[in-house]
C-alpha cells in the first residue's frame, strides 16, 4: 500500500533533480564563446536571414502559385504545435522549480532587503547571468527560433504575411536575448507568464489541427490580453522599485524592452479592434441580409 506513494515522491524528486538542481542547471552560464547563439551578430543575421526567407518564400508564391491553392503540409503544423506546447510546459516547469530552488538558496543573502515577490521582479544590482534561473532563461530564449517555424505555416497555407507577424516573431528573440545578456530583471515573471500562455495557446492550436472543435470565444486573443495586462502590472512594480527601492540590475535593457512592448501592444490591440470590427460589420450584414429576403 505504500509503494505507489514512495514511488511518486520518488518520480517527483527526480523530476525536480533534473529541472533545478542538475550540474548543467546550477552550474550554467552565459558566455559568448561557449552558449549557442549568444552574439549580437548571430542575433541580428538570423532575424535579417528570418525576414528575408518568409518575404522571398511569399513572394515566390504569389508569382508561381494560385491564391486559392494552399500548399497541403500535412501533420507538420500539428506535431510543431505540440512541440512547442510540450517544450513550453517544461520550461515553466523548470523556471518554477529553479525560482523556489534559488530562492531558498539565496534568500539568507538578502537580509531585510528585499522580499521573494521584490526578487522576482527585480534582481538586486551586480546580478551575473549564471545559475538555475538563467539556464532556463537561456532555453526560453532557443525556443523562440522554434516559434518562428509557424511564420512559415501561415504563408505556405494562407498567403498570408504582414509587418505585425514579422515583428512579433521577431521581438521576442531580441528581448529574450537583453534578459540575458545585460540579467535584466522581471524575466523570471516574464517567462512563466509566457510560457504557461504558449503550452496552452499551441495545446489548443494542436486540437484544432486534428480538427476538433474550436472555442465559441477568441481563446488565442483573449490568453494574449490577459499576459499583457499582467505584464503591465509588472512592469509598473519593476518602475516602483528602480525608482523608491534602490535600483534594478539591467534597467537600461527593461526601459528598451518596455517600449518594445508598448508597440506591440499597441499594434496588437490595433489589429484585435480592426478584427472585431471587421466580423461586427460581417455579422450586421448577414442579419440585413437575412430581414431583407
Amino acid at each position: 500500500m505504500q509503494s505507489q506513494p514512495s514511488s511518486s515522491s520518488s518520480i517527483l524528486h527526480r523530476l525536480n533533480y533534473i529541472l533545478s538542481e542538475h550540474p548543467t542547471v546550477v552550474g550554467f552560464r552565459w558566455n559568448h564563446a561557449q552558449s549557442w547563439g549568444a552574439t549580437w551578430v548571430f542575433l541580428f543575421s538570423f532575424i535579417s536571414f528570418y525576414i528575408a526567407l518568409a518575404v522571398t518564400l511569399h513572394i515566390l508564391l504569389l508569382i508561381f502559385r494560385s491564391r486559392s491553392r494552399p500548399v497541403p503540409l500535412g501533420p507538420i503544423p500539428a506535431l510543431h504545435s505540440l512541440f512547442m506546447s510540450i517544450i513550453s510546459a517544461i520550461i515553466l516547469a523548470g523556471t518554477l522549480t529553479s525560482t523556489v530552488a534559488e530562492i531558498r538558496d539565496t534568500r539568507w543573502l538578502w537580509g531585510r532587503t528585499r522580499t521573494p515577490i521584490q526578487w522576482l521582479l527585480c534582481f538586486p544590482l551586480g546580478t551575473r547571468p549564471s545559475g538555475r534561473v538563467f539556464f532556463w532563461s537561456y532555453v526560453f530564449y532557443l525556443s523562440r527560433y522554434l516559434h518562428v517555424i509557424r511564420t512559415f505555416f501561415t504563408i505556405l497555407r494562407r498567403r498570408r504575411l504582414s509587418l505585425f507577424h514579422l515583428f512579433a516573431n521577431s521581438v521576442p528573440m531580441m528581448m529574450s536575448f537583453l534578459w540575458l545578456e545585460f540579467s535584466q530583471s522581471f524575466q523570471v515573471l516574464e517567462i512563466v507568464f509566457t510560457s504557461f500562455t504558449y503550452s496552452v495557446v499551441y495545446g489548443y492550436r494542436f486540437w484544432t489541427e486534428l480538427g476538433l472543435p474550436t472555442a465559441s470565444f477568441p481563446l488565442v486573443a483573449n490568453i494574449q490580453i490577459i499576459l499583457l495586462g499582467l505584464n503591465l502590472i509588472c512592469h509598473c512594480g519593476v518602475l516602483f522599485l528602480q525608482v523608491w527601492g534602490g535600483g534594478c540590475n539591467g534597467i537600461g535593457a527593461w526601459i528598451f524592452n518596455s517600449i518594445i512592448n508598448g508597440a506591440f501592444l499597441f499594434m496588437f490591440m490595433n489589429s484585435f479592434v480592426k478584427v472585431r470590427w471587421i466580423r461586427k460589420k460581417a455579422m450586421e450584414t448577414t442579419t440585413t441580409n437575412g430581414k431583407i429576403d
